[in-house]
């Protein structure tokens, strides 16, 4: 019986201290790859902002790392504006400001009284992107967006022509939807469906429709909606309603 309880110790031991050992690895490799990961995904970031101001094209292949962080730094300026008044909030850092992370937080952010877009809590400042050409001229303004889709919260970047009516992209970088139904948002055919339509009406009203309708697919308002994924495509119209409205960007856009 003795025997039986040494080996039972022994083995106790063995178990609890491999256990510890590799806990102490994975601890280990978490802190030590944590800032390349916070790396990679800013990198990500920048590369997605760059595609939708039609500055990389990211179908021709692989973008190096330099030419994203070139390209951004060059041509992009990351601003933080106050959702509530629309104006800059010139003591943050655009480029470092965790928007994310900052709807989490009730001491940073709001829960929106008219959520259609299922976003739950929104930071009270958002980052908007500014984008120029070599002589400083503003020729885009890209704007953060997210909502809830079928499956996921699916988060994009619209970016609009100076007028702040006119759409360049809508590039989405991060969903979960169904591959080949409403992971179609990715797909290039239906990305370029955006490219030119009009956001608002004459009177200002908030315009931009997703739609099965062919005739009002064609019109400076509409956007075919993906087949066979009517909840991702309400997803998309129930995003850009909320971020183009008041509780989104519209106080920003009203002035810029």
């Amino acid at each position: 019986m003795a025997s039986n309880k040494d080996s039972f110790g022994r083995t106790l031991f063995v178990v609890v201290g491999l256990c510890l050992v590799c806990s102490i690895f994975v601890s280990t490799a978490a802190v030590l790859l944590k800032p390349t990961q916070q790396e990679n995904k800013l990198l990500d970031k920048q590369k997605f902002i760059l595609e939708a101001a039609n500055l990389i094209d990211t179908k021709s292949g692989k973008v190096s790392k330099d030419v994203v962080l070139e390209t951004y730094k060059k041509y992009v300026e990351a601003k933080v504006i106050e959702l509530k008044t629309g104006d800059e909030v010139t003591d943050i850092n655009g480029d470092t400001y965790d928007q994310q992370k900052a709807s989490r937080d009730p001491a940073t952010s709001v829960v929106p009284e008219h959520d259609i877009a299922s976003v739950k809590r929104i930071a009270k400042n958002a980052v908007v992107y500014l984008v120029r050409d070599d002589a400083g001229k503003v020729t885009s303004v890209i704007l953060p967006v997210h909502g809830y889709g079928l499956w996921s919260t699916m988060y994009a970047f619209l970016a609009l022509e100076p007028d702040m009516n006119t759409i360049q992209n809508l590039v989405y970088y991060n969903q979960g939807e169904t591959p080949g139904l409403g992971g179609e948002v990715e797909n290039p055919s239906w990305k370029a469906k955006w490219q030119g339509k009009k956001l608002f009406d004459e009177q200002g009203n908030i315009a931009i429709t997703v739609t099965k309708n062919p005739a009002v697919a064609e019109s400076a308002h509409g956007v075919d909606a993906l087949s066979g994924a009517t909840l991702t495509s309400n997803g998309v119209q129930h995003s850009l309603t909320f971020w183009l409205g008041e509780e989104g960007f519209a106080r920003f856009i009203e002035k810029a």
